[in-house]
């Protein structure tokens, strides 16, 4: 085993979240007499609305103010009924147990909060299978800064030059890349359509990589 550390981003990584959030906005924008194209909405994918706003983009195009507190109230709803019986990615809990048993340092790096994130590790069972758990909040500034998986190197006491990101997006690329790591790209039905040319490699599954380790 190449690696000391494995951190793995975990909207699209570790649980496929990522396309029944898209959906939920794509809705919105539906009701609005709007579309919502996919290569547009991803430029927000493993960040935040700081980096592309879909909440700007719907007003922008309306020309109308909304309340956007009940509206999110009631996209979370809808996403929370899509996901009801998710699971974690093919091939993720099989990748953790490999790592484990070669000795190799397992993380979180996410941009979303602890409690989205630790709240579906309990409910898959999946927390102790971390050893530590960085989302926002822990560190200045989430992806496509470095700062969470700066972070992620500083609890795990390993070196950049030793450590393997797994990611989804462009935007948890670029931040892992920043941060000195290598980085794997496996994208999701959400990402599929990204170039990710600034990965090291770019693989098709979880399963593919745990056969490159």
């Amino acid at each position: 085993m190449r690696f000391e550390a494995v951190l793995f981003d975990f909207d699209g990584i570790v649980v496929d979240t990522e396309w029944a959030i898209y959906q939920a906005w794509l809705r919105t924008f539906e009701a609005h007499g709007h579309e919502l194209p996919l290569g547009t909405y991803v430029r927000c994918v493993g960040s935040d609305f700081e980096t592309w706003s879909p909440k700007v983009h719907l007003e922008e195009l309306t020309g109308k103010s909304f309340d956007w507190h009940q509206m999110d109230e009631s996209r979370q709803v809808e996403i929370r009924r899509d996901l009801e019986a998710a699971g974690p990615m093919p091939g993720v809990v099989e990748m953790l147990e490999q790592l484990k048993d070669a000795g190799v340092r397992r993380a979180v790096v996410s941009s979303s909060s602890h409690f989205w994130v630790d709240g579906w590790l309990n409910r898959l069972g999946l927390a102790s299978s971390f050893e530590t758990v960085v989302c926002r909040g822990d560190a200045p500034r989430i992806k496509p800064a470095p700062d969470l998986w700066l972070e992620a190197l500083k609890r795990l006491e390993v070196a950049p030059a030793s450590t393997l990101a797994i990611e989804d997006s462009l935007n948890g690329v670029r931040s892992a890349k920043e941060a000195g790591l290598t980085v794997w790209a496996i994208p999701n039905r959400t990402t599929a359509g990204i170039h990710f040319s600034e990965a090291d490699r770019v693989l098709e599954s979880m399963e593919v990589a745990s056969r490159e380790m």
